[in-house]
């Protein structure tokens, strides 16, 4: 989970409904300083929403590129469904594909968060044309490490039995244990932590947990998506295996990001460098691929 450290929206940002085929989306979107490169969207990871992306939203949008982070149905904003079936991973997907084209921008640049970068793989898979590149952040392919498989049953488990109030005492009791004194969140984030858990709906968080413990591998349908790929994680990430998302860009041939210092969320720790790295990609997409052309990577 990221946790922002500050919810101030940067400038020329928005929080509004995205109206798609699909149903609507809240979004917090950002609209560039001068000329505009492109849009890019933005999909949260497990537990997470659109607001782990707001230390990031300025300096892309400085960048010349709108930005716009989405909350997935049913997650935080996003109304969703209590049925198990509406979180499967294509459902997921083909939700992104409806945002994409909601935004109205033509291809899109599509990055997802941890969880988001699996529902990211699957809608480049579904419906290439609709994004320009894609940008796997702290996600895999491959099983996430050991410790995290093991929180996430836990949370699965705890859901299933316990009022949710419960669970997020539990969680933030968790996520307390090794902190330093003095870096515990200010009262307004923990206000804001819990209002997300407890709007969340618990078939998202249950079912994203079931992805997240079940996902195939992905590499062969990572390998086989025709937009330039761009895996990037932080060198103390700790969700993923390092050793596997190295190997995961060496395979695919990927654009390949490490921002030292960083740990499972380069969004919120570093992210002006994250948007940086991020940009420099996308302008070397655009050179190789400047009207969506689908023909390989760069």
């Amino acid at each position: 989970m990221s946790k922002p450290r500050s919810l101030a929206l940067p400038p020329r940002t928005r929080a509004r409904r995205l109206v798609t085929a699909r149903g609507e989306f809240a979004v917090l979107d950002t609209e560039p300083s001068g000329g505009t490169h492109g849009t890019a969207l933005l999909l949260p990871g497990y537990t997470g929403s659109k607001e782990d992306f707001l230390a990031l939203l300025g300096p892309l949008s400085d960048a010349g590129y709108r930005v716009v982070a989405v909350d997935g149905r049913g997650q935080h904003e996003s109304p969703g469904p209590r049925g198990r079936a509406a979180y499967r991973r294509r459902a997921l997907a083909l939700d992104v594909v409806a945002q994409a084209a909601a935004l109205g921008d033509g291809p899109v640049h599509l990055l997802g968060h941890s969880f988001g970068g699996l529902v990211a793989r699957a809608a480049a898979t579904a419906a290439p044309g609709a994004f320009r590149s894609l940008t796997l952040l702290s996600s895999g392919p491959g099983r996430v490490a050991r410790p995290q498989r093991i929180r996430v049953r836990a949370l699965r488990g705890a859901l299933a039995l316990l009022p949710k109030e419960r669970v997020w005492r539990a969680t933030r009791w968790l996520d307390s244990r090794g902190e330093e004194p003095g870096e515990a969140d200010p009262p307004e984030i923990v206000t804001f932590l819990r209002r997300r858990m407890m709007r969340t709906r618990i078939a998202q968080l249950a079912g994203a947990g079931r992805l997240l413990l079940h996902d195939p591998d992905g590499l062969a349908e990572l390998s086989a998506v025709p937009l330039p790929l761009h895996i990037a994680y932080g060198a103390d990430e700790m969700v993923w295996p390092v050793p596997s998302l190295a190997a995961a860009a060496e395979h695919t041939g990927a654009h390949h990001t490490v921002v030292l210092g960083a740990g499972h969320s380069p969004n919120v720790s570093h992210p002006e460098e994250l948007a940086e790295r991020l940009t420099a990609f996308w302008q070397m997409a655009e050179r190789v691929h400047p009207t969506g052309d689908l023909s390989g990577r760069p």
